[in-house]
């Protein structure tokens, strides 16, 4: 950092950045909960963010790193409250709501999100300060903070190297962002693939997104998780879907087959894998957390005694007994929203114990989802992690809960009053996921620009409350335009929008409450997560290698159009770090590499923004095709210019070091 930004006040928390992160909130959010009903995907909104606040606060002259560290912060916290889309329309799809009843909606998104900031208070310690988890989007969003804001020194090799990572961050970005508007275009495919049928008589394939933000992602989170999520991979659709798809053999295409297959039960196999992996790390975070929350108890010790001002500015977080007190909070409204959903209907004589245990879950299950959550963020970054396998967790819990309560009442009545209830439960959960899903994403961006902890941490509070509001609108309006598909209720356009997971989510409430769930695949996923973590324990004690069992669950459950691109973006990486090793100024050349690789997903995220505005604007689900979808060139253009440019950037960065 320079003498003069040494000696700049500290200016971080200010109305300004908070108005303009909730200004950014509204267009980034709408963009999230549209494309999460339409392909099932959000992206982390941090980095636009950033890239926006530094071009816009950059006209006032005592703006600083850390003041844009919070808009980004406000921003990021309300596009990714989005998510809870991959529950909520579920109450619409079973005839238990018309439309979205704005109080209840937002006191789900708020409660739970304002919950799941709480959450992480302890987590920071645990999984950001004493961790050595990678965090890509974290890391990225705060080179790109950095480089932008130009706090690197004075001297003249320091402003060289800051102009020279500046060019890397925006040559990288301009990469992500032409290849990602080639492929809007569909010139370029967005994904590439080769399903087949195997020598058993089943099928089986792989496809690839070509997203240079995914090849970025997996360059930040190491070789290590790569290998892991390899492992998944192989097992995935090297093993389960072959034998599978043998299993029950089918006419027709062998994408649509092999694919079929894995949505409707290798997916729940990886549901399974994820949660013996989850109960693991749980297992794993207990010091850690213990020690987190004791370090929070001690700082406010200190802080009684009056030597907060002694505290380090990075270690002072909202305080322990703050965080219990709002916690302690949310739950009682919680409690009546929950308590108001069953007065008046069929359950209403079990109010009382279905209100108590739900709120008791949520309690419980909340803290277990916000850790894990903020683990599998810190594993692979927010936009990749699968925050609906932990739906598919939680709503599983609480169907069986649900179930047990009520089913002897109802004594074979209708079910579908224990299914809505089980989905209000599962949205509040999942709120707390999504929130503390990027909240450590943001909380580690803090670290690395030396951000207050509790100044963020309020700042994720406006973030939240932020995105809560907007969501009930953007909500109502896609379902009186679009509708959802499976709900009883048609929209205008009679074209509804798939809500892929919320679909699924819906399923498994139905099959649990109704009995007829394939607890057998989740099961055999079970058994698979244990052997994972057999096989990374004995691993880690030859004190060489590991298998972040985590990791390889992960790529069951996701799709391998994900996983892919992030596998070859890990190896990628790794390949070119060993190879700059050789040559002069290795760690400039690394340093490099990942400012390269950060412009990538800036980049991407940019583009995708504006997509996802346009295609909300024109109603078309690809309002810059210039081609047909069939257009025959569209796979090898995409397949050979996606490793040409990441192989000509990554000689360019190593070469560029090497004469730096």
């Amino acid at each position: 950092m320079s003498v003069e930004a040494a000696e700049r006040p500290r200016v971080e928390l200010t109305w300004r950045g908070v108005i303009l992160g909730i200004l950014i909130t509204f267009v980034f959010t709408a963009a999230n909960v549209f494309l999460g009903l339409k392909v099932a995907l959000t992206f982390a909104t941090s980095i636009p963010a950033a890239v926006i606040s530094m071009a816009l606060l950059r006209a006032f002259k005592n703006s600083t790193i850390v003041e844009n560290n919070i808009v980004q912060t406000v921003a990021s916290a309300a596009g990714a409250m989005a998510s809870v889309v991959f529950v909520l329309p579920g109450l619409v799809m079973i005839g238990a709501w018309t439309g979205f009843p704005f109080w209840v909606t937002f006191g789900i998104c708020v409660l739970g999100g304002v919950l799941g900031v709480m959450y992480t208070i302890p987590l920071r310690r645990a999984l950001v300060t004493t961790s050595d988890l990678p965090y890509p989007e974290g890391v990225a969003a705060a080179q790109v903070l950095i480089v932008g804001s130009g706090e690197h020194g004075d001297s003249p090799q320091a402003e060289s190297d800051s102009r020279l990572g500046l060019f890397a961050i925006s040559l990288g970005a301009i990469a992500g962002a032409v290849f990602a508007l080639m492929t809007a275009t569909r010139v370029f495919a967005g994904e590439v693939s080769r399903y087949f049928r195997t020598p058993n008589g089943g099928a089986t394939g792989l496809g690839a997104q070509m997203s240079l933000a995914l090849l970025g992602a997996g360059h930040l989170m190491g070789v290590a998780v790569g290998a892991a999520m390899l492992v998944g991979l192989a097992i995935a659709w090297g093993v389960a879907v072959p034998l599978l798809t043998a299993a029950a053999p089918a006419a027709g295409a062998a994408a649509d087959w092999a694919q079929n297959v894995w949505g409707q039960q290798v997916r729940f196999i990886g549901a399974g894998a994820i949660g013996v992996a989850a109960i693991w790390t749980l297992a794993k975070l207990a010091v850690p957390l213990w020690t987190g929350v004791m370090g929070a108890l001690a700082a406010e010790r200190r802080r009684r005694a009056g030597e907060g001002g002694e505290l380090a500015i990075t270690e002072r977080d909202i305080p322990i007994g703050v965080m219990a007190m709002v916690s302690m909070i949310c739950l009682v409204p919680i409690g009546v929203l929950l308590a108001v959903f069953l007065a008046g209907g069929p359950l209403g004589a079990l109010m009382i114990p279905l209100t108590i245990a739900g709120v008791i879950y949520i309690a419980i299950a909340g803290f277990a989802v916000a850790a894990v959550c903020g683990y599998m963020a810190g594993l692979i970054g927010s936009s990749n992690s699968p925050v609906s396998g932990m739906a598919i967790l939680s709503v599983l819990g609480a169907a069986l809960l649900v179930a047990a309560i009520g089913l002897p009442v109802l004594k074979g009545g209708d079910v579908k009053p224990l299914i809505a209830f089980a989905l209000l439960v599962t949205s509040v959960l999942i709120a707390v996921a999504v929130s503390a899903n990027d909240n450590l994403q943001d909380l580690k961006t803090g670290q690395l620009v030396d951000a207050t902890p509790w100044k963020q941490q309020a700042a994720l509070v406006i973030g939240v409350i932020a995105g809560s509001a907007v969501i009930p609108f953007i909500l109502n309006l896609l379902n009186k335009a679009y509708g959802f598909a499976g709900s009883p209720i048609h929209g205008i356009a009679g074209t509804p929008l798939a809500a892929p997971q919320a679909t699924l989510i819906t399923t498994i409430a139905s099959g649990v409450v109704g009995g007829n769930l394939q607890w057998g695949l989740i099961g055999i996923g079970g058994a698979i997560g244990a052997a994972l973590v057999i096989v990374d324990e004995l691993l880690r004690r030859s004190g060489r290698y590991s298998l972040p069992p985590l990791g390889a669950a992960l790529a069951l459950y996701l799709p391998s159009s994900v996983t892919v691109p992030v596998i070859v973006g890990a190896f990628a990486g790794w390949f070119y770090e060993r190879a700059v090793e050789r040559r002069p100024n290795p760690e400039a050349a690394k340093r490099l590499g990942v400012l390269l690789v950060s412009g990538y997903i800036v980049g991407d995220s940019l583009l995708n923004v504006a997509h996802a505005a346009l295609i909300v604007a024109t109603g078309k689900g690809a309002p810059l095709a210039l081609v047909p979808e069939t257009f025959g060139p569209a796979a090898p253009l995409a397949l050979a210019t996606y490793a040409l440019v990441a192989a000509a950037l990554y000689v360019w960065a190593a070469r560029r070091a090497a004469h730096a």
